[in-house]
């Protein structure tokens, strides 16, 4: 990692292999139709390192001048952990959830955001059909349990959708460390009505069994990383989906294998498949406005997806 001190206004990209993203090509494209004069730049980090080095990138940014701001992804809940106090302003949901995707400044001071709880919900909303949950009484499988994890459970236990909660939501994990954390989120956030179950699968096929425990028409969503910035699924090929499900993917990059896991049983298993573009879309867009301080909505927000799509592999 090589932070060299801007000499244009910069926007930084918080990652593992941000090489690979869209993002790099799409920005450029981006900022010309906001007129934004700024540019792009990758900073990659090793996947739970060291806070000193969560600390080294937001001093960095925190100090220098043409630095703008930065979206984080992977590291939203390590690097709040290790840099939280270098903020002079947190938003409410970077607080309540203990991560940022969104790194600003305002008025002389560094500012950070949780922007996942609006981004993913919005991408909910596209694919989830009105009162599916009320409809269905269907059950939601989250495999991972970081950030996204957390904005998933926020967006569907919000009192708005009182009546249309899923009858249970599960959480899976790796290591136990996050899966206690976000417990004790969601027992927060918890308004009635729903089960919540909680598995640590380190071994291969401990999802397979949590999938298989799942009733006909259940939202499940792979949200581990695995796919992306490293290669695999959660499941392995023995997975079978419940009938009628709806499968997210929330990377639109990668060896996606768990998407293409779904994608082999979609016509046995009648699924819904969706992948994160409109996440990503939805992700970059929030934060972009944050970092600019310009609103990117409406026809505006249409217009970047458009853009966008163009890059798209």
């Amino acid at each position: 990692m090589k932070l060299v001190k801007a000499t244009q206004p910069t926007m930084y990209f918080i990652g593992v292999t941000t090489a690979k993203s869209s993002i790099m090509k799409v920005f450029p494209e981006w900022a010309n139709a906001l007129g934004i004069d700024a540019v792009m730049k990758g900073i990659d980090i090793a996947i739970h390192e060291k806070p000193e080095v969560y600390r080294e990138v937001v001093e960095f940014i925190k100090n220098d001048e043409l630095s703008m701001g930065a979206l984080v992804t992977t590291h939203k809940i390590d690097l709040y952990n290790a840099a939280k106090n270098m903020f002079e302003y947190l938003d409410s949901h970077a607080l309540a959830f203990g991560e940022l995707s969104s790194i600003s400044k305002l008025d002389g001071k560094l500012c950070g955001h949780a922007k996942d709880p609006i981004s993913a919900g919005l991408s909910l909303d596209e694919f989830v059909p009105e009162n599916y949950f009320k409809d269905t009484r269907s059950e939601v499988l989250i495999m991972g349990a970081g950030g996204s994890a957390i904005s998933m459970g926020f967006h569907l236990t919000q009192k708005k959708f009182r009546g249309n909660y899923p009858s249970k939501i599960v959480i899976s994990n790796r290591s136990q460390p996050r899966l206690t954390e976000i417990e004790k989120i969601f027992k927060k956030l918890d308004p009635g009505g729903i089960e919540f179950e909680y598995h640590l699968t380190p071994e291969p096929g401990q999802n397979d069994e949590v999938l298989h425990t799942l009733k006909p028409g259940a939202l499940v969503v792979n949200a581990t990383g695995l796919g992306k910035d490293r290669p695999g699924s959660p499941l392995t090929g023995d997975a079978i989906f419940p009938k009628d499900a709806l499968v997210w993917e929330i990377n639109y990059r990668g060896d996606l294998l768990f998407m293409h896991q779904a994608l082999g049983q979609k016509e046995k298993q009648n699924l819904t498949i969706i992948d994160g573009w409109k996440y990503f879309i939805y992700g970059w867009t929030s934060v972009i406005s944050e970092v600019f301080h310009i609103p990117i909505e409406g026809e505006t927000l249409d217009k970047c997806d458009e853009i966008a799509s163009k890059f798209r592999g």
